[in-house]
């Protein structure tokens, strides 16, 4: 019997999760996995991914970090019955596969195991909420437990007999409700958790109330809503101090908060988010801007289904995606699997409280070798350098430009401009004044391929204005693939602030950060030339105005244990 308590440990996990996109991948040891193909240029070394097959993914308990993420046991693309799978960590670097955790067998989840969260109750003990495809094709919200809390690394679940917990809303589509968030707990003694929904294409957060974690009751009225917008998918609900960058845990509520509402709109494939007051007396949540297709997101690139969780124990929120493909289904069966996680991220509200601010978490360090410093280095028009002792292959670097001479900065028009659209209309071959600047990832030794991030600097209304471009129009000589160019704004003064880039580059994923994380681009690449030893990394300029790198320091990656044979049986150990 699942009873609360006063005080709650709301902990966080984490189902990357989405209509189309609910996968998983083999929580099976490489031993059991049939053949793959032995040349896998594309497959990262320190982003997780499992061993095989399609996949979506956490929580931290009790010294151990969980990946619970949507598998297909029949292949690497999406099926209709998916499965959970399970791997460990104790960094959120190196990952031990597991198990199985659920799998679909009851009427209430018979079709499929879909997306969900973990909670942590009174006493330390996980529980989870999942969506299950019941046996009449209806999405309802089921409830599981850990069947041996001794065991450290929750190897077993057990489904609580009473599912479904929540059942389908009167007036709902089968089909459109889906993936509950964390928990969290009021000061009147009622956990909260929020589920993604849709009617007549009015996108819908239904707020479900419950004093024992399993009768629920649906509030008379949705936490929020808004028109036009289509199915909302992996809701995500917690506070943001507004004053620190910790991260705080999901059911704080109080004067020194914020809250974040982000929602995944599967029309449109991206992530959105709003920040807001929320009062659970009335259940109102204020944002400070309605939900619109300009509203802020998490990454402007590939990057879909998020979700955050508190860690406790460094005292930070962190968020985890998932990054998807940018070549054919047909190279996915090729391959033998599809989808990875973006890198771990560390999250929080920046000072100026209107948009959140993202960073790789600190554990990357573990992994470094091979340090390379510029200082100072002056880049004049058309002129690159080339970034060298490390494997540009698999990098972490980070870059400060300083900028001069403003005044010359080319006019911003019209008001209303799409970022992504002048990155595409202005690549990385258009010269401007101030850009394109930046660096060119995964690029041959001729430059036939290039993955390009970098920066021009306008002026609008006598203020200047940056724009951070990810331009994959020349990642590859292969025909096929997507190469959308991907742009936004970074909220920075150039005047007063260096225009600083970090970028993760990760064999087929570049991850990349401007501003100090107040833009993040994520892009999929597949280079044919620019592979291993043959791939080069380059700072560079091509705007007639010079822009001096006052300091860039780059570090090769090691490749972290994720799911390989060297792993497997450590978590029993």
């Amino acid at each position: 019997m699942m009873t609360t308590a006063t005080l709650p440990l709301t902990l966080f996990l984490i189902f990357l999760t989405l209509g189309f996109h609910h996968v998983r991948s083999n929580t099976l040891t490489p031993e059991s996995l049939p053949f793959s193909p032995p040349e896998q240029p594309y497959r990262t070394a320190f982003h997780f991914q499992p061993p095989q097959n399609w996949m979506n993914g956490p929580m931290y308990y009790n010294g151990v970090y969980h990946l619970f993420y949507q598998y297909n046991p029949s292949g690497p693309l999406f099926a209709e019955h998916m499965y959970w799978a399970h791997s460990v960590s104790h960094d959120l670097i190196n990952w031990t596969p597991l198990d199985i955790a659920i799998a679909p067998t009851e009427p209430f989840d018979l079709i499929s195991c879909w997306s969900g969260s973990a909670t942590v109750l009174p006493g330390n003990k996980p529980v989870m909420l999942y969506t299950g495809i019941d046996s009449e094709n209806r999405q309802v919200q089921n409830l599981i437990e850990p069947k041996n809390l001794s065991d450290p690394y929750l190897q077993e679940w057990v489904k609580y007999t009473g599912n479904p917990v929540i059942n389908l809303p009167d007036g709902i589509q089968n089909d459109d409700f889906r993936d509950p968030t964390t928990a969290w707990l009021a000061d009147d003694g009622k956990w909260r958790i929020i589920v993604g929904s849709q009617k007549d294409k009015k996108g819908i957060a239904f707020l479900y109330q419950s004093e024992d974690f399993v009768n629920w009751s649906m509030h008379e009225s949705p936490l929020h809503e808004v028109a036009g917008t289509g199915i909302w998918e992996c809701p995500d609900f917690f506070p943001v101090w507004v004053d620190s960058t910790n991260g705080v845990d999901t059911s704080v509520m109080n004067s020194r908060v914020k809250h974040v509402l982000k929602v995944g709109l599967i029309d449109y494939q991206k992530d959105y988010y709003m920040i807001g007051d929320y009062n659970f007396v009335n259940e109102n949540y204020a944002p400070q801007n309605e939900l619109t297709l300009g509203t802020l997101r998490y990454d402007y690139g590939k990057y879909y289904a998020s979700k955050s969780f508190f860690d406790p124990v460094k005292n930070r929120r962190i968020l985890l995606a998932w990054v998807n493909e940018s070549d054919s289904e047909a190279d996915d069966v090729a391959k033998g699997w599809s989808g990875l996680h973006s890198f771990p991220r560390s999250i929080w509200l920046d000072k100026n409280q209107k948009q959140l601010v993202q960073w790789p978490i600190k554990e990357i360090e573990t992994l470094y070798e091979n340090e390379a410093t510029v200082q100072n280095q002056n880049l004049e028009d058309g002129s690159s350098h080339e970034i060298l002792g490390i494997t540009a292959w698999q990098v972490d670097v980070k870059l400060s430009f300083k900028l001069t001479n403003l005044e010359e900065a080319e006019k911003l028009e019209p008001s209303g401009v799409d970022p992504q659209l002048v990155c595409s209309e202005m690549d990385a071959s258009k010269k401007g004044k101030f850009g394109p600047f930046g660096l060119l990832a995964l690029a041959s030794h001729d430059l036939t391929e290039q993955t390009a991030i970098f920066f021009r600097v306008f002026q609008k209304n006598g203020r200047y204005i940056v724009l951070m471009c990810s331009d994959q129009s020349r990642s590859s000589t292969r025909n096929g693939l997507d190469k959308t160019t991907y742009g936004a704004f970074v909220d920075i003064d150039p005047q007063q602030d260096e225009i600083s880039l970090r970028t993760l580059i990760d064999h087929s994923i570049v991850e990349s950060f401007g501003g100090g994380g107040k833009t993040c681009i994520t892009a999929r690449v597949y280079p044919t030339l620019a592979i291993k030893d043959e791939a080069h990394l380059f700072a560079f300029n091509n705007g007639t105005e010079s822009v001096l790198i006052t300091e860039l320091s780059a570090w090769s990656v090691k490749k972290a244990r994720i799911n390989t044979e060297e792993n497997v049986g450590r978590a029993n150990q």
